[in-house]
């Protein structure tokens, strides 16, 4: 396990009963460097969508916690924040939510000469995702094919 993803798991840990005890929902937890900074970002949900509140909630919490473990080592700028709609479907429960609905993909490779779908969730399994296209057809992707998959936000 890199030091990476040791991070998150321990994270992930801490804040489980936090979010558990303010009824939230984690949905992911993500150790990144961008630029010269690390970024250890905790995304939690609610029905109805969580506020600026809610974040300020479990961020002073999960402060308190980080602090107390100490398991980082070197500076991070830490963040509790909502998901955003475009969020990725990355556990289980994203693809439960999301059974259904209209989701768009992206893939590593180009198949058929395009790197970009979108359709109805219809089935997922550990290893693939299938989507009802526009036209009615199936179309079945191995999950190590993309790239990104995400609920289609249409404005």
């Amino acid at each position: 396990m890199t030091k990476k993803e040791m991070y998150e798991q321990k994270a992930e840990e801490l804040l489980l009963p936090i979010v558990n005890a303010n009824a939230f929902e984690l949905v992911d937890v993500e150790y990144v460097k961008e630029g010269s900074n690390w970024y250890l970002r905790a995304y939690i949900d609610k029905d109805g969508g969580v506020t600026v509140e809610d974040c300020a909630v479990v961020s002073r919490i999960f402060s308190e916690k980080l602090d107390e473990e100490d398991f980082i080592e070197g500076a991070y700028i830490m963040e509790v924040s909502s998901p955003g709609l475009d969020r990725p479907l990355k556990k289980t429960k994203d693809y439960e939510r999301n059974m259904g609905k209209k989701v768009e993909i992206r893939t590593y490779q180009a198949i058929d000469k395009q790197k970009e779908f979108d359709g109805i969730l219809t089935a997922y399994d550990d290893n693939s995702v299938t989507i009802e296209e526009t036209d009615g057809s199936n179309r079945k992707f191995a999950k190590k094919e993309i790239a990104r998959i995400r609920q289609a936000v249409d404005f």
